[in-house]
């Protein structure tokens, strides 16, 4: 198996402008693009198309056939022969509302979505009054690789990633829009999760400023099963990338087979 290329791109969105948030993005993905040569995946932030702005979210819904935010995405697949895991939007699906992650084959085709699973709602947020909660974590293969798809407060929950490893997956992912006043909780956790389940991870968040004046993190990452930082990015706008050797992965848990002492249950015994 060749290695495998990833492109992460972290930016800053302008809150509720969609449209100017579009051509941002499509002016990255282009300038990374043609920077890095063929890549076989793209990354995006948590809700790029409108940034982290709870009360906006209404206004800026889109059904996810009727999204000018994914005809960009699919439009770029096809041109550049990617595959995208196009971060999240605010969709709407009837009366509800979710935080919506597009996966697009390099075809320019919809293969999958995944709603985000846990809704963070403290320290003044309220997103579970806007969004729906997802169901189940989706983990979906292009090219015979596996993703493990989550965004941004679902890092907190091992739980989900654990699954994801059991069921196989390849490369972990998390798309965020993370505050700078929270990077010690971004910096080890998303490390703890590629670590934990031998597992490449790939984290990213957006960077600049919030409605409210709150700053993003703006700290993008991708790990080896190890833990070890293959490519970062802090504040600015850009790209990051990395190749990765799935067998070199295969190999290190074949070695320490960590996964397999997993206990089916852990009863605590009060004393």
């Amino acid at each position: 198996m060749e290695k495998i290329k990833l492109l992460a791109i972290q930016m800053e969105s302008a809150i509720g402008d969609t449209e100017l948030n579009i051509e941002t993005v499509k002016n990255l993905l282009k300038a990374n693009l043609e920077k890095y040569g063929k890549v076989d995946f793209v990354f995006l932030p948590e809700l790029w198309t409108v940034g982290w702005d709870c009360p906006s979210f209404p206004a800026s819904a889109e059904t996810l056939g009727n999204s000018k935010a994914i005809e960009m995405l699919q439009e770029i697949a096809k041109e550049y022969g990617v595959n995208i895991a196009g971060g999240s939007f605010v969709e709407k699906q009837g009366e509800k509302l979710y935080n919506t992650c597009p996966v697009i084959n390099r075809n320019g085709e919809v293969v999958c979505t995944y709603n985000k699973n846990h809704l963070y709602s403290y320290n003044g947020d309220t997103e579970n009054q806007y969004i729906t909660v997802g169901k189940n974590p989706i983990m979906v293969e292009l090219d015979g690789v596996k993703l493990g798809l989550t965004i941004c407060y679902d890092i907190r929950f091992p739980e989900i990633y654990r699954a994801y490893r059991l069921a196989g997956a390849d490369i972990l992912v998390n798309m965020a829009a993370w505050p700078k006043s929270r990077k010690i909780h971004w910096d080890t956790l998303t490390r703890a999760r590629a670590i934990e389940n031998q597992t490449y991870m790939v984290a990213l968040t957006q960077t600049g400023l919030l409605a409210d004046g709150v700053e993003n993190l703006g700290h993008s990452l991708i790990y080896d099963y190890e833990g070890k930082i293959l490519d970062e990015i802090e504040e600015i706008e850009g790209g990051v990338y990395a190749e990765i050797d799935l067998h070199k992965m295969y190999d290190f848990r074949k070695n320490t087979p960590s996964i397999n002492d997993i206990k089916n249950s852990y009863e605590v015994i009060k004393k």
